[in-house]
């Protein structure tokens, strides 16, 4: 209790200054690998979020009164300072999350990508003018701001996820409120560091430590426009629903259930790799992990001894060791989780390729598994595991694979493997899936491209990041205009000579 007590207590950051919290519990934030006390993250109150949305509505006024370009120009200095604080950034998402170093530079890599993006909204916010449309009569439509807007994002991107959100919330003229993870809030104190040194209008960015509290005035306060959220599916149904009954705009990006088809004729050392990194990588707590293996025809046979093979020399442990390639899972209750699926699926009737239960690096460790032999009615390949877990599905024809694919009720990205463009064409065009990789093991879109999952993957109608993040963040407003004083000869504008 004592080192409880002295561990530095994070604050919440509004109206353009850090501010203790007013709430009375704080939880601990520690190394998921060698359980280190890195600080005490509060659980702050309605009263705190009370005051952020405060300042952010009165700081709105101002912020939008700000060009275009000059807000374009404040996301130019947050990428440099961002970049210059990169490593820094790695090993804070390593730390408080357990993510190996080469995935947290990604992660953080993506993240400063995400600002860049939102860089180009002197292009992307422009409205649209159509002259005539009728004798004298134009017509424009503009985009202006919606207001304050709010972010719940999850642990395990603790960098990149919130930069879906934020730099295009700002960028488009919004004032912004954002709840990290209280699993994972080290990060973003960094990133508000430099939000803290760009000079903004105090009240134009917030943040605010806490749990369910927060999450739920978040969702029912009047003072917000528009909210995204980034979580588990039944969660994300929580809130879209909640925030969209309050009157709120939504994005709430829910689970997933990622299928990755294995043709036949698919260059299989490189599908390998591919499926290692997909299925493994952030020892699989992330949305897009390929979870399930769809080999079709005589692609098991070719694929399953070299990817076993592959996935068991993976090193698991410390997270900092650059050697490392699976770290910890977040929690001890993550870990158990994941053991308990794979204890159910061998119950419900699969057999183990390869077994990581047991690996070295302590309790939150759970090695590289794969199960073969499962079924599309199993639970293992209809729930997300969130975990280091591969299941494998056996098919007979492309066709049967995509009726793998579209049975689920998920439909956040999938890839197929393959040499075939005739093939990669029919399973891009039939599955029922908002992000397509063709031989790539992570689908995920780059900045400038929405993260346009379907089904029970978003709840809303608006992607995270890319055209639809200004779309999100802006109201379209049009205008019809007809000026009867036209500057003909004699009229009231009409100068001599010109």
């Amino acid at each position: 209790m004592a080192s409880l007590t002295s561990a530095r207590l994070l604050e919440n950051y509004t109206a353009g200054r850090w501010t203790a919290s007013t709430g009375r519990e704080a939880l601990a934030v520690t190394n998921p690998f060698d359980g280190e006390l890195l600080a005490r993250v509060p659980l702050s109150s309605a009263g705190d979020l009370d005051a952020a949305v405060a300042a952010a509505r009165g700081a709105l006024p101002a912020w939008r009164a700000v060009s275009v370009i000059e807000r374009a120009r404040k996301l130019f200095v947050l990428r440099q300072a961002l970049d210059r604080r990169r490593e820094e950034l790695a090993r804070s998402v390593t730390s408080e999350i357990g993510k190996t170093l080469g995935d947290a530079r990604a992660e953080v890599a993506r993240a400063i990508e995400m600002v860049e993006a939102a860089c180009a909204v002197p292009t992307t916010m422009q409205g649209r003018i159509l002259e005539d449309v009728s004798q004298g009569i134009d017509a424009e439509t503009l985009r202006q701001p919606v207001g304050v807007c709010a972010a719940i994002v999850p642990f395990n991107f603790p960098a990149m996820v919130p930069m879906w959100f934020l730099p295009f919330a700002i960028a488009c003229g919004n004032a912004f409120v954002l709840k990290p993870s209280e699993q994972a809030p080290l990060t973003q104190q960094i990133v508000f560091e430099e939000l803290d040194a760009l000079g903004l209008p105090p009240g134009v960015v917030n943040l605010v430590n806490g749990g369910r509290e927060v999450v739920e005035s978040i969702l029912e306060h009047p003072g917000i426009d528009a909210v995204s959220f980034v979580g588990s599916a039944p969660v994300a149904r929580l809130v879209y629903e909640r925030a969209a009954r309050a009157g709120k705009r939504v994005q709430a990006l829910g689970g997933a259930k990622n299928h990755i088809v294995v043709m036949p004729d698919a260059d299989i050392a490189r599908t390998v790799e591919a499926v290692i990194g997909s299925a493994f990588g952030a020892a699989g707590q992330r949305c897009m992990a390929g979870s399930v293996v769809v080999a079709v025809g005589d692609a098991h046979e070719r694929l399953m001894p070299p990817l076993i093979r592959a996935a068991g020399a993976l090193r698991v442990g410390d997270p900092l060791d650059e050697a490392t390639a699976v770290g910890p899972v977040i929690s001890d209750a993550a870990a158990t989780r994941i053991r308990d699926w794979i204890a159910r699926a061998l119950e419900d009737g699969a057999t183990l390729a390869l077994d990581g239960r047991e690996s070295p690096g302590g309790s939150r460790c759970v090695g590289p598994t794969i199960l073969d032999h499962i079924t599309p009615a199993m639970a293992i390949a209809r729930e997300e595991v969130f975990g280091p877990v591969l299941g494998v599905i056996r098919a007979a024809s492309l066709d049967a694979a995509i009726a793998v694919v579209n049975g689920s009720r998920f439909g956040n990205g999938s890839s197929i493997f393959t040499e075939s463009g005739a093939a990669a064409r029919h399973y891009r065009h039939d599955a029922e899936v908002g992000m397509i990789g063709v031989n790539i093991g992570v689908a995920a879109p780059v900045a400038f491209f929405p993260f346009s999952g379907w089904k029970d993957s978003l709840l809303g109608d608006l992607h995270a990041h890319g055209t639809d993040a200004v779309d999100f963040y802006t109201r379209k407003k049009t205008v019809t205009s007809r000026w009867f004083a036209r500057g003909d000869r004699g009229g009231p504008y009409f100068v001599e000579g010109r």
